[in-house]
């Protein structure tokens, strides 16, 4: 109901558009998370997900974590009346297209055709070395302290791999098998750092959580 109310506050009427919830669970194997959700279809489109999430990283999510979003430009589409999105328009006067799709061109015809995959190959591999160098500062077994880790450099450098991967992925430069064997890769990066983001966390007594206590006297 709540999200129903949300299209009536930017202007979009749900009692004049065909609004279905389609199931659709979540998945990004790169990242080790996973989550139950639905699409929103308006007319057919879809235009938000709600998803929850049960993993994060490898590590399960206590609680379930929620997340909703908005396919803003699609949404725009229905407030502006328009077939396109590079109709719609940014500014009056000006189309979305006229400021974007000259940039979306260029983007893609570097993704997918102009890309160095060599220097790709070599980011791939300097991210990654990067971000086990950074979970490694905390030691081994018994002796590893957590809050030398640097955790969030880390994430950084793994959401670079990341990237790098999907930039060869679409240049066709890696097999099927070695997409298999490259996302395990970066999951196991993002495994360390969510493992190692919670060590932190919970060294430091999870200090965002509210105390009964303190929950209590409010």
């Amino acid at each position: 109901d709540w999200y129903v109310e949300s299209l009536r506050a930017i202007g979009t009427k749900a009692e004049e558009h065909d609004v279905r919830f389609v199931e659709d669970d979540w998945e990004s194997p790169t990242l080790g998370a996973w989550g139950l959700g639905w699409q929103v279809w308006l007319d057919g489109q879809e235009v938000s997900q709600f998803t929850y999430f049960q993993q994060i990283g490898g590590l399960d999510c206590k609680p379930v974590t929620g997340e909703l979003t908005y396919g803003l430009e699609r949404i725009c589409m229905y407030l502006q009346d328009a077939d396109s999105m590079y109709d719609m328009a940014w500014a009056p006067g000006i189309t979305y297209g006229e400021i974007c799709k000259r940039a979306e061109w260029e983007w893609s015809t570097y993704n997918f055709e102009e890309a160095d995959v060599k220097a790709h190959f070599a980011a791939f591999d300097h991210a990654e070395s990067e971000a086990k160098r950074l979970l490694a500062r905390g030691g081994d077994g018994d002796k590893r302290d957590p809050m030398l880790v640097l955790a969030a450099p880390a994430y950084d450098f793994v959401c670079k791999a990341a990237h790098a991967f999907n930039v060869l992925d679409a240049r066709g430069a890696i097999g099927v098998t070695e997409r298999a064997r490259f996302i395990g890769r970066v999951r196991g990066l993002a495994k360390g750092v969510a493992e190692a983001y919670y060590a932190q966390r919970k060294a430091m007594g999870f200090p965002l959580l509210k105390t009964d206590a303190a929950v209590a006297a409010e």
